[in-house]
């Protein structure tokens, strides 16, 4: 039995995008229906028995309905090629208010043929071409029904994320209690487990979230553990495996690194969980490169702009069609002596690109209302992103906001500066 499984496809994601003038869509949202495309033919031409989809269909909770048809394309492909499809939801595929449907329930309502939707915890016998499976859902929790119960009403954010974790943990139990141990069995979860890795989600997430211990998931009666909502693949358990996919395009500058593609998992089968082998291979799947360029110039620097443009030239087989941020360090002094517009024709070849530039001070004041601040030093504020922050933790401690809140603002406020962009940024 062999299954492809994949995770947080994020579609609808923009940033470092530009429009595509043929078809009138963001050149990100094709990045990302290209790499699905990639999994969807290695599917249909390897004829696997199911695709697992755990989790993170779209970015926001009300996708636009180009974005839903482009994904239900790739689906239907999927379901015409007789693939089961397992679809799992994730956090950013709920909806806020407890009634209102997710975004992929659609294919539930409609009945589409070989398309599995697991919005709640629940076990799904699964028909494939080389016989039945069992899949242990564990969509993401729904906080909003936590938080209509009456008994919840009072509870912080420390209490909350308990009571979440509490509720995944008797729900995981409950569920091995149900299980068939002659059917192969695979755990499908969208969570964060307690010691991963993260990557380009960190910036997608607000505020506390529940998060699993490895011991809870990492259980013998599954085969596979198949895992959503983390963003760098990765393996946290050999045996049985427990492996998060990733997403499946680079989403910022946190992926620049990260391979990114989907595992293919094999199942042999046997009469028991014990006796059956499994063994699980990444597959990469190209996508939209990420390059950080970084440059710092001296003060004794008479062409500071000629230094620049050497490190892009010697970056230059990477930065075709990439997605470029040039960061230049340089002290007060010589900052006039940039050139931009030599810089941006430098960058022409490129996707898309930042420029950011880190200017060195002695000393910087910052004022907050009528309140002064002591003179801080430039090394203590080391970027425009660090400084502005710093200002708004002094400013939190001095309106006394609670740790907690603090936090979540904090976390907010990191969100907001990083998405409006660098000190100067050029986008084309």
């Amino acid at each position: 039995m062999r299954i492809v499984h994949l995770a947080d496809l994020h579609l609808g994601v923009e940033s470092y995008g530009r429009l595509d003038p043929t078809t009138g869509l963001s050149s990100r949202l094709l990045d990302c229906l290209t790499a699905l495309d990639k999994v969807v033919d290695y599917a249909l031409e390897n004829k696997v028995d199911l695709v697992l989809f755990c989790g993170d269909a779209y970015k926001t909770r009300e996708p636009s309905p180009t974005q839903q048809r482009e994904f239900a394309k790739r689906i239907s492909r999927l379901s015409a090629g007789n693939i089961p499809v397992f679809l799992l939801v994730g956090n950013h595929d709920l909806p806020n208010a407890t009634g209102q449907a997710t975004a992929t329930e659609i294919f539930d309502t409609l009945a589409v043929k070989n398309v599995y939707v697991s919005s709640r915890p629940d076990i799904y016998q699964i028909p494939t071409p080389s016989g039945p499976i069992q899949i242990v859902s564990l969509p993401w929790p729904r906080r909003s029904a936590l938080l209509s119960r009456e008994e919840a009403k009072n509870l912080d954010f420390n209490q909350i994320k308990e009571r979440l974790q509490q509720a995944l943990t008797f729900a995981i139990k409950k569920m091995l209690a149900e299980l068939n141990p002659a059917l192969p069995t695979i755990m499908a979860a969208h969570v964060w487990v307690t010691g991963a890795t993260v990557g380009s989600e960190k910036m997608m997430t607000i505020g506390q979230e529940p998060a699993l211990l490895l011991g809870n998931l990492a259980n013998p009666a599954f085969d596979y553990v198949a895992l959503g909502h983390i963003h760098r693949h990765q393996v946290l358990n050999e045996s049985p495996p427990v492996t998060y996919a990733g997403s499946l395009e680079r989403l910022d500058f946190n992926d620049e690194a990260a391979e990114k593609g989907f595992y293919l998992v094999e199942i042999e089968s046997g009469p028991t969980t014990g006796q059956r082998q499994v063994s699980f291979d990444f597959h990469p799947v190209s996508g939209r490169r990420f390059l950080t360029i970084g440059v710092t110039l001296e003060p004794k620097d008479l062409d500071p702009t000629a230094t620049v443009l050497n490190a892009i030239a010697e970056q230059k087989e990477k930065v075709e069609e990439a997605i470029v941020r040039l960061d230049i360090t340089l002290p007060a002094q010589i900052e006039s002596r940039l050139r931009d517009g030599d810089i941006r024709d430098a960058l022409k070849e490129v996707h898309y690109f930042t420029v950011a530039r880190e200017v060195q001070r002695e000393v910087r004041r910052l004022r907050l209302g009528a309140e002064h601040l002591e003179f801080v030093s430039r090394e203590a504020v080391t970027s425009v992103v660090n400084e502005a922050l710093y200002g708004l933790k002094i400013y939190l401690e001095s309106k006394k906001v609670s740790p907690e809140r603090s936090k979540v603002l904090l976390e907010y406020g990191e969100r907001l500066i990083r998405e409006e962009g660098d000190t100067e940024r050029w986008g084309h």
